[in-house]
């Protein structure tokens, strides 16, 4: 038997193994993979590493330093590994591992899920039209460009307007692939402004705002797409390659299939503010929680679920109940999503609308808990806040967040 199974060797499941083997556990970290690292391993433009690190590093050489971390605080990882069942019973869990060696199974004392989310593909959107090759997800087209060092065609059409979609564009541009648009059927983006202008300036091509894909042709290989606008105009856009980016949703099988409960609004497991499930002895961290915050986000994630871990295996700590977090409109999730006693954690949560400097209130009954100013709220971006916010909190009432719109200019 191991001490701690992690599921996961993107940087919530590396950190979570640096810092839990170098307290002296036994852990063992489980990934599908070929190599450890996660999404950065194959996404080579700078900009991690700076909350977690403190420092700038490229998506590659960040997942490089992680496991490096890890294996030299004495993590055990196995690549190329699939847990194709959980079976948690509250004293240890059970895993079902499948590996190029063969089929093993695994007892683990304690268990931290960490597996991630992933773009939603063409598939799931229901986007009509042909079924030509050219149809990525900016993941799948990640990996082509920089561990398989082809290339994806001459001409894309970018489908989504958020922080991935740009990173969509640099890695195209690094295949030699043109952007010729990026279309979305929101308002406006969701990045950041200062990459917008950038990219475009750079690369230029147009963002399409509230405008969707509505086909897609080609015989064999994609020719082209149509577009509809807001209006009702339409019209074809040639190009031999389309990139569907972002409209995250969390890697939740597994979770589902172990019986864990589920968050309805994130689509992943429901976790209190120590990140335990409603499995004890199971926790859960990063995008697989709050999809799709950066990766030095989660591997903070995986930095703070420690204690948790070492508070289930050294005294069995863990809360006989707890307090939920209800969300008003337009507020969309809250993770975590129950607050229990004695703990604090930063909250994340996710928005259907655009707002500078709102001001957020968190109150249990009639008492006001929290209420705070945050720099902007936009869709697709979680946002935080901090751990000191569900201080106050005392029973099992229920707290309830909403945006105080009486003053905010929206």
């Amino acid at each position: 038997m191991t001490d701690v199974l992690i599921i996961g060797a993107g940087p919530a499941g590396l950190t979570a193994a640096a810092r839990l083997a170098s307290r002296g556990m036994r852990v063992r970290v489980i990934d599908r993979d070929e190599e450890p690292g996660g999404v950065p391993r194959h996404s080579a433009h700078p900009g991690y590493g700076v909350r977690d690190l403190r420092r700038v590093m490229s998506g590659p050489a960040y997942a490089r330093r992680l496991v490096a971390q890890a294996r030299a605080a004495g993590a055990q990882i196995s690549s190329r590994s699939t847990v194709t069942a959980l079976r948690p019973d509250g004293s240890g869990t059970e895993v079902d591992i499948t590996s190029p060696a063969g089929r093993e199974t695994v007892a683990a004392r304690a268990i931290v899920l960490a597996t991630g989310c992933r773009e939603r593909p063409r598939t799931a959107r229901l986007v009509p039209g042909d079924r030509p090759a050219g149809i990525f997800t900016t993941g799948w087209l990640q990996r082509m460009v920089h561990l398989n060092h082809s290339s994806p065609g001459t001409r894309a059409v970018v489908v989504g307007a958020e922080h991935v979609s740009y990173s969509a564009v640099v890695t195209l541009a690094d295949a030699g692939c043109a952007t010729v648009a990026m279309v979305t059927d929101a308002d406006s983006h969701t990045s950041f402004g200062a990459f917008d202008s950038a990219a475009r300036l750079r690369y230029r091509f147009p963002l399409l705002t509230r405008t969707r894909v509505t086909d897609i042709h080609g015989n064999g290989r994609v020719t082209g797409v149509t577009i509809e606008h807001a209006d009702g105009r339409q019209r074809r856009i040639d190009c031999d390659t389309v990139i569907f980016t972002g409209d995250w949703i969390p890697e939740s099988d597994l979770a589902v299939s172990a019986g864990l409960s589920m968050d309805p609004a994130t689509r992943g497991p429901s976790v209190d503010t120590g990140l335990r499930t409603s499995a004890r002895g199971v926790f859960a961290a990063g995008n697989l929680l709050h999809p799709a915050s950066t990766a030095d986000v989660c591997a903070l994630d995986g930095a703070r679920v420690v204690d948790s871990v070492e508070a289930w295996l050294m005294r069995r700590d863990w809360p006989a109940s707890t307090a939920p977090i209800v969300v008003e409109s337009p507020l969309l999730w809250c993770t975590p999503d129950r607050v229990a006693p004695g703990d604090t954690w930063p909250l994340r949560l996710q928005t259907d609308s655009s707002v500078n400097r709102p001001r957020i209130v968190i109150t249990q009954g009639d008492r006001e808990l929290w209420s705070g100013r945050v720099p902007w709220i936009r869709p697709t971006r979680p946002f935080a806040l901090p751990r000191h916010a569900t201080a106050r909190a005392t029973g099992l009432e229920p707290l309830a967040i909403r945006v105080d719109t009486s003053t905010t200019a929206l």
